[in-house]
């Protein structure tokens, strides 16, 4: 049916140390504007408006279908445990009490939370997980006036039953473009721009959501078309960094070597950084994917305790930490580590080890977390609930921390400095100073700066 109306909206306003662009969004909006060419779709992000302008937008545009994105649910951060869902029910509200439009709501954070989300919200529809092509096909059906409950990933309501539908189908070839008005506000202000190159996690760490958001099965996404973008985003918008925001880039090795040859036949001055398992990863490829325009390396370390990994369920060991930290270091590339400390299984020895270990590591920054942020359906949920630390029924939509008993936390930031490199704690204010080098232009990832 022509002349249909579609909003999406980008519920997040959290921009420490930068705001993020909504690249789900836009995958979407590319897959639906490609298939359903007589729909008027236009995007609302938070980030660069106000409650006022979103109800005087529902009331200009009319949209017949609103789509609300949900990215987090807090910050993840043991100092502050900042909730952002009061923030999202006040927007559900403004949708509410401004338009009947059917809301459908979806995002990372909904991935995770389905049905306490949607218990907690009340919207007509909700998708779970990839929601291109769930989406594509459950709006066709409601044009129809006959939805379609079978859809992968749907998440309905029946009386007081909530039903979160499975999965079966996942895409491997999305097309993306950026709406211009928010790609030129978060070059701005973020420094960076996001795009895919693979979706899945094939990892078990005991904490992590991102296989309940992807799924395990690892899909890579077409090279050409990725490179396509690239060019796109500097031709067009001079856009020269972009962030990789894959679980791990590198898995799926054969399809990196192959992206990066076409990046190095493109010839493009793009620059870039990805999320990085220390395992798995040559010193050959770090040469040829710094010669492809890697610059920047975040590490998902957690800990240099064997023991400790070992409990967070990592697929790596400190010898490998130190040695690919050291081949980042003769590739060229920045790299950094994030740890968790006060983890499952972490002890004051493990504390003391790993804080011993990062000497041996050259060139870097440390971003240490307290405690494992405790999510539903993951490993740690498991945990938790047998150790009695949360009950079967916690929704868990406030934030929830398993920290380990024994630690003398007070004393983690003078040990830290006592080991000469340089740890930065989530209570750190590094987005002023990044926000400062983002008024002098810089791009990019900032935190190299902080290294020792």
């Amino acid at each position: 049916m022509p002349g249909k109306k579609l909003l999406f909206v980008s519920a997040n306003r959290y921009g420490n140390p930068y705001p993020v662009y909504p690249l789900g969004i836009s995958y979407l909006c590319t897959y639906l504007g490609e298939r359903l060419p007589d729909y008027q779709i236009r995007i609302f992000d938070f980030n660069l408006s106000t409650p006022e302008s979103f109800t005087a937008t529902l009331l200009e545009f009319q949209p017949d279908y609103i789509g609300l994105s949900l990215r987090n649910v807090d910050d993840v951060n043991f100092y502050s445990q900042e909730s952002f869902i009061n923030g999202y029910k006040a927007i559900v509200d403004i949708v509410r009490e401004t338009t009947k439009a059917p809301l459908i709501i979806g995002g990372a954070a909904f991935s995770i939370y389905p049905r306490e989300l949607f218990s907690c919200f009340r919207p007509d529809y909700g998708i779970q997980g990839e929601g291109e092509e769930s989406f594509y096909n459950f709006l066709l059906s409601l044009d129809d006036g006959k939805p379609d409950l079978t859809i992968d990933g749907l998440v309905y309501s029946e009386g007081t039953e909530i039903h979160v539908n499975g999965r079966k189908h996942f895409i491997l070839t999305p097309d993306l473009d950026f709406d211009t008005d928010l790609l030129e506000f978060y070059w701005d202000k973020a420094g960076m721009v996001n795009v895919q190159t693979k979706r899945g996690c094939p990892y078990q760490c005991i904490y992590c959501t991102y296989p309940l958001i992807e799924g395990h099965n690892v899909r890579t996404l077409d090279p050409d078309k990725i490179v396509h973008t690239l060019r796109q985003l500097y031709e067009k918008h001079k856009v020269d960094y972009v962030f990789f925001t894959d679980s791990v880039f590198n898995i799926s090795n054969n399809f990196n070597i192959e992206l990066a040859k076409k990046l190095i036949a493109a010839n493009l001055p793009t620059h870039w950084g990805a999320y990085f398992s220390p395992h798995n990863l040559s010193l050959e490829n770090l040469k040829l994917f710094a010669k492809a325009g890697l610059t920047h390396i975040e590490f998902g370390t957690e800990s240099l305790s064997d023991t400790t990994l070992n409990k967070y369920g990592k697929h790596f060991n400190v010898d490998e930490v130190v040695r690919v930290s050291d081949y980042c270091n003769q590739a060229g590339v920045y790299f950094c580590h994030f740890m968790i400390i006060g983890g499952y299984g972490e002890t004051e020895a493990t504390i003391d080890e790993s804080f011993e270990n990062s000497k041996r590591i050259q060139n870097t920054v440390f971003f240490p977390f307290i405690g494992m942020r405790i999510y539903p359906g993951t490993i740690l949920h498991k945990i938790a609930i047998e150790q009695g630390i949360v009950r079967v029924t916690d929704n868990l939509l406030e934030p929830v921390y398993y920290i380990a008993p024994g630690i003398d936390y007070g004393t983690l930031k003078e040990r830290a400095v006592k080991t000469g490199r340089r740890w930065v704690f989530p209570d750190e204010d590094v987005a002023t100073v990044m926000n400062r080098m983002r008024q002098r232009k810089r791009k990019g990832s900032l935190w190299h700066h902080l290294k020792k």
